[in-house]
């Protein structure tokens, strides 16, 4: 569905992407983690076209984003949703109106149909009856469930995932991250997420793959990668869990504080 060959990007004399090769599996959940600064947002807007690259291409669904034409781009990107890292709400609408919004501008459904639509998406997230609440009463999990059935109200075939967790409290967090799972078993669509939380990402993800210093370091199931025998891999990692020492072994989270 989404294929990336020999990417490389820098902005000056800073290297950001050198040399990325990734395949994106259709109907699976990929995550991309990394320390900051290595890349990771760069490539999302590579995908979508946003961004050109030095030398490399991205392939959406055949097309090649790097060679496409603005038509082209439109027509690629209309079949993906994008939830924000801050998600990227308007405070002066409701948040039945900032669900609609891409469908008031995207599509030709009536009001009612309209509104039909965005109740479904928010029933989906967990927030049915919240058509007329106005955004400014919403927490920050509240705030990423609208964003959420905001990028799927069109229907799209992949979603783009900027720091899901960003802000949350541990248990919000988990709550999104069960909210992730279940619109993947839902909808059967292509998730692609970007996250520096660890242990969501182990739960959430069927492959995992990690940028270091614009390199892709490794890439897996994910399963196999927590198994990884990549040094930089294993220090990223083991911070957050506990990393098996046989091939057979599953990782674990740390065991809790103590009270």
């Amino acid at each position: 569905m989404i294929e990336i060959r020999d990417l490389h990007k820098r902005f000056g004399d800073l290297v950001v992407l050198d040399g990325i090769s990734l395949s994106i599996p259709p109907g699976e959940t990929t995550a991309i983690i990394g320390p900051s600064g290595t890349g990771k947002s760069v490539l999302l807007k590579h995908i979508v076209g946003l961004l050109q690259p030095d030398s490399g291409h991205v392939f959406c669904f055949g097309q090649d984003m790097t060679t496409a034409t603005e038509r082209e781009l439109y027509a690629v990107r209309r079949r993906f949703g994008m939830l924000f890292q801050d998600g990227a709400l308007f405070d002066s609408m409701t948040v039945g109106k900032n669900v609609g919004f891409p469908l008031v501008h995207h599509s030709k459904l009536g009001a009612a149909e309209l509104r039909a639509r965005v109740e479904d998406k928010l029933a989906l997230v967990g927030l049915p009856g919240t058509w007329d609440r106005p955004i400014s009463q919403l927490s920050g999990g509240q705030r990423k469930r609208v964003g959420l059935a905001r990028a799927i109200v069109m229907e799209p075939e992949v979603i783009l995932f900027d720091e899901p967790n960003s802000g949350l409290d541990p248990l919000t967090s988990d709550q999104i991250d069960e909210l992730i799972i279940e619109m993947k078993r839902a909808l059967g669509i292509t998730f692609v997420i970007i996250s520096h939380d660890i242990v969501g990402t182990v739960k959430v993800a069927d492959h995992i793959a990690m940028l270091y210093e614009g390199s892709l370091v490794a890439w897996d199931r994910t399963a196999a990668f927590v198994r990884s025998p990549v040094p930089i891999v294993r220090a990223f990692l083991q911070r957050n869990l506990v990393l098996p020492d046989a091939p057979g072994e599953p990782a674990q989270l740390p065991a809790p504080p103590l009270p």
